[in-house]
């Protein structure tokens, strides 16, 4: 229980008067402290949900009024359901940043070895220009880098916003509508399904088989239940299983949640795989430069030694002498201000920056700087099927009702129904609109809408064209238990209690599963006939015919309880009656096989896992060009009771796992990073798809249902749930690495000729051809304009027709060691010319 609360008994309670002048008869504070505290003797003292509600001055039934004068009210008193957010950096903090940079540092050094050095030799303020010059090319390179870095978290923000935009689906004015979750108040009824995050603090007003995963909050990988005896639920966790709905009582930073939040800072990006190579590369330049820098110095000071010696002056030195070796000193900090490359930073940090606003456009939200690279390299895209293979919008268009085979279109609807006898028809009906996830609702124009997965609404749709009227299915019968889908057990389940009083049991979910608990069908005359082999055989025709279609396909059956049934026992699963069975299309989306077929091109292996029927699987796997002639389609069951030797040599060849558990997607993504080193990219969209995005280098995560947990685990968010914009992401990812390695190539080259230059000008004639801040201003602008140049460039379809580069390939490939090195010579010939016979040309 809340510390604060300790010691105070509920009857001791007194509402503020500010409290009770808006209407309510219970602050903020109290209300957090009961669910919070999970305080049942307050919940009794205040009438349980139902007295707490009334105290809220709202109804379960219909939530809160519309009316804007009091929700304002509302707010006034318990807030809005926002999170503090940290305070955004200034500029002059990524000015600070900018400056930490070892490159940097290095030159602060020369600038100021070069004022001392100049000043010395030159007096000021001749002598200060190098050094100065220095530090300008410095400042240079910090503010261009804090401006970039300081937009870039600009645009952060704005995707972080764009991120948030969550809606929930609230009863108000006895109205069911989505809302932002942002807009929640205390004393909205909220309505939430399996892999929903709860939103605010709540009480559970009603539902079924709800198990709450607290693991978010409490660090406890055991599921809670919750019920009437315990109705707490806190923001933050999730459904696991099960359907509910909820009395909201603390939002935003009162809940648990929030106070969470507030003790918790935001950690910056670390840095990218990319910038870690190219910081590599960066201190290998550095050590040559040094080296290059040290011989250099030691050659010239050893000319001065040997003539002082052969002139047997080593022990007197003049002030000139001395102001040589200070000059010999200047010469080789220009070596390595040359050798070190100031413009790697600022190139990836253009490149990386260009990428995300450019995908952002492309309906792709960058969480993570890393994703954008790491999909670059991606050797294989884990996908599921709904909603990013196919369109997500279902239709029923055949079914199997009564052992008769019919297509389902507009035209037909009416005959149908007559072809069906009268009481297979009204178990038919009462099937669909009882034992349903779905909702139909009446939107605040009028019209009817559907609410739920596209299964249940191409379902709920069928139901309604068959003259279907929830409402009087409602009515007539009161609802005992409702076991929700999941995808373990493929199957949902409902107990109604029918208006003769005799109990029913409905069941739908995968053909072969429900269908193995059936041992009765109903024939073409209506009447109720024990399933032989015959017909088992018709049925399992039937479902193999759909898959083929690539058409999902459900069964529908019913069980009448004669012996009873208690709320607290589970609903059988077997001596069903079989209905019939539905197909279901969703159609795949245009561009899928051309996309497939880049892939395969661009040498990245796309596989498909779904909770389909391996038939409907298969058949939509060589639509969208995933199923090959020599590739494995497999069954969830049959891939998890593989050996380890047997998934190393299976692994390779799967393109699709059928029947798929949660769990199916985390294992093959797993096998292929540690076995194989692939980079995998996976695409999900819910809680079931968490563990296979943590388990990825990289998660796509589609906006459809559940979205909130792929979300969170996700780097990269499809905004517009298409297999195609996975694609694009690849494109923009190969483009960064290539763009940033064309830059690399242009840099190493002028610092090679740079260094070699300065260094066999110094050793022969003993001074630089140009001053350090000379070099150093033609270096930056190279740098600047360079990295300007190369590292914005956009895609081309070129990039996906060569293979990935891997976790492990070299960042510096043989071709471009021959271009930098080719060109190198050519321009060291040039310059050699124009320095020997430049005048006289």
């Amino acid at each position: 229980m809340n510390l604060r609360f300790a010691g105070v008994q509920p009857s001791d309670y007194v509402v503020p008067e500010q409290v009770i002048a808006a209407g309510f008869q219970l602050c903020a504070e109290e209300l957090g402290s009961i669910v919070e505290g999970h305080d049942v003797k307050k919940l009794k003292f205040h009438g349980g949900v139902s007295g707490i509600a009334e105290k809220l001055s709202t109804s379960t039934n219909t939530g809160l009024s519309s009316d804007a004068a009091l929700l304002s009210k509302r707010q006034e008193i318990y807030g809005i359901n926002k999170f503090a957010e940290p305070e955004a950096k200034g500029f002059w903090v990524f000015v600070w940043e900018a400056l930490q940079d070892m490159t940097l540092m290095i030159l602060g050094a020369c600038a100021i070895v070069s004022l001392v050095v100049g000043i010395a030799m030159e007096g000021w303020p001749a002598g200060a220009h190098d050094g100065l010059g220095i530090v300008a090319s410095i400042l240079l390179v910090v503010f261009v880098t804090a401006t970039s870095d300081y937009r870039q978290s600009l645009q952060f923000k704005d995707l972080d916003k764009e991120k948030k935009k969550i809606t929930i689906q609230v009863t108000r004015n006895d109205c069911r509508q989505k809302l932002s979750i942002y807009d929640l108040l205390p004393g909205d009824i909220v309505h939430l399904n399996i892999g929903d995050q709860v939103p605010a603090d709540g009480l559970f007003v009603s539902g079924f088989s709800v198990l709450i995963d607290e693991s978010s909050l409490t660090g406890e990988s055991e599921p809670v239940v919750v019920n009437d005896k315990n109705p707490f639920m806190l923001s933050g966790t999730k459904l696991q299983d099960g359907s509910c709905k909820m009395l909201v009582t603390t939002v935003g930073m009162r809940t648990q949640w929030g106070k969470l939040m507030a003790t918790l800072s935001e950690g910056g990006d670390d840095e990218t795989p990319l910038q870690v190579k190219l910081n590599g590369v960066a201190t290998i330049i550095g050590k040559v430069g040094l080296f290059f820098a040290v011989v250099t110095f030691a050659v010239m000071v050893q000319g001065l030694l040997r003539s002082k010696l052969q002139e047997g002056t080593i022990w007197s030195w003049s002030g000139d002498e001395a102001l040589k070796l200070l000059e010999f000193f200047a010469v080789a900090v220009t070596i390595v201000v040359v050798a070190v490359p100031e413009g790697l930073p600022l190139a990836v940090t253009l490149s990386l920056a260009f990428a995300m606003k450019k995908m952002m456009n492309d309906k792709a939200l960058v969480r993570h700087l890393a994703a954008c690279e790491t999909m670059g390299s991606a050797t294989g895209i884990c996908s599921d099927k709904t909603g990013t293979l196919t369109t997500n919008r279902m239709t029923v268009v055949k079914s199997c009702i009564c052992m008769n085979v019919k297509e389902i279109n507009s035209t037909n609807k009416a005959s149908f129904c007559s072809e069906i006898h009268e009481s297979a028809i009204k178990l038919l009906l009462q099937s669909i609109f009882m034992n349903t996830g779905g909702e139909i609702v009446t939107s605040k124009d009028g019209r009817r809408e559907i609410l739920g997965t596209p299964t249940e609404t191409a379902l709920l749709e069928f139901g309604l064209s068959l003259g279907g009227d929830p409402q009087t299915e409602r009515q007539a019968s009161k609802t005992v238990k409702v076991e929700p889908f999941n995808s373990t057990k493929k199957r949902m389940g409902v107990v109604l209690e029918l208006p003769g009083g005799g109990l029913r049991a409905h069941t739908k979910g995968a053909s072969e599963i429900v269908l193995a608990g059936c041992d009765k069908v109903i024939d073409s005359n209506g009447e109720v006939v024990p399933l032989d082999e015959k017909s088992i055989n018709h049925l399992n025709a039937t479902i193999n015919e759909f898959a083929n279609e690539a058409l999902r396909t459900l069964c529908l059956a019913y069980l009448e309880l004669k012996n009873g049934f208690s709320s607290d026992n589970a609903i059988p699963v077997s001596g069903y009656t079989c209905l019939g069975i539905v197909g279901i299309k969703d159609p795949v989306r245009p561009g899928v096989k051309e996309s497939v077929a880049i892939c395969r091109t661009a040498g990245i292996t796309v596989r498909m896992v779904t909770g389909d029927n391996i038939n409907t699987a298969k058949a939509i796997a060589r639509e969208c060009g995933i199923l090959t002639d020599d590739g494995i389609a497999i069954e969830g069951p049959d891939f998890r009771e593989k050996s380890q030797e047997e998934l190393l040599k299976l692994i390779p060849k799967i393109q699709v796992i059928a029947r798929s558990s949660p769990m199916d997607k985390h294992t093959l993504v797993k096998q292929l990073r540690t076995t194989f080193d692939e980079v995998v990219a996976v695409t999900g969209d819910g809680t079931n798809d968490a563990p296979a995005l943590h388990e990825a280098d990289i998660g796509l995560a589609m906006g459809i249902a559940g979205t909130e947990v792929a979300k969170e685990s996700a780097d990269v968010i499809i905004l517009d749930d298409n297999f195609s914009t996975i694609l694009t992401v690849a494109k923009w990812g190969r483009s960064v690495y290539i763009n940033i390695q064309k830059f690399v190539q242009f840099q190493l080259t002028v610092n090679i000729v740079a260094l070699i230059v300065n260094f066999s000008s110094a050793c022969l004639t003993g001074s630089a051809p140009l001053t350090a801040v000379q070099l150093l201003w033609v270096n930056m602008i190279m740098d600047t304009l360079g990295a300007l140049a190369l590292a914005t460039e956009p895609p081309t379809d070129e990039l996906m027709k060569r293979a990935p580069v891997g976790r492990k390939g070299n960042f510096i490939s043989n071709v471009m060691w021959r271009n930098i090195f080719g060109q190198s010579f050519y321009q060291l010939m040039v310059i050699w010319y124009l320095q020997a016979r430049g005048k006289t040309m």
